[in-house]
């Protein structure tokens, strides 16, 4: 078994077919999206493929250490060119193909006008194993 988490993204991603924005959607839309979103990770739990899932608030803010003594240096709110993550969903799986299926299975979540919103969504595999430090 591979563990590979699907990454959604607000923004930064190639546009997706049903591209209107989930701010713009209907409290009903959204409702739809967050159910097929649940029954996708249900149906995963009985497979034994599911791990964790959640959803991201748009707000956020990058962190730095700045040195010792100095308070860690921010940038945030994000600005509308950077790079937003709705959520995320790591699935584990016997296959790379299985977690392409998957993947393309979850882009195919309703948006607005509860059709599929054909998403991009980010698949990344988890390290096999920790990278070990030469010394």
């Amino acid at each position: 078994m591979a563990k590979y988490l699907l990454l959604k993204h607000y923004r930064g991603a190639p546009a997706s077919v049903n591209d209107v924005p989930m701010d713009r959607w209907t409290p009903q839309e959204i409702s739809a999206h967050v159910q097929y979103m649940n029954d996708f990770a249900a149906r995963l739990e009985g497979t034994g493929e599911f791990v964790d899932a959640q959803a991201l608030a748009p707000e956020g803010t990058f962190v730095r250490y700045d040195g010792e003594g100095r308070p860690p240096v921010t940038d945030g709110p994000f600005a509308e060119t950077k790079d937003l993550i709705a959520g995320w969903m790591v699935i584990d799986v016997d296959s790379y193909e299985r977690a392409l299926e998957l993947a393309g299975e979850l882009s195919a979540a309703p948006g607005a006008g509860g059709k599929p919103i054909h998403e991009w969504l980010e698949l990344r595999p988890f390290l096999a194993a920790p990278p070990t430090i030469a010394q």
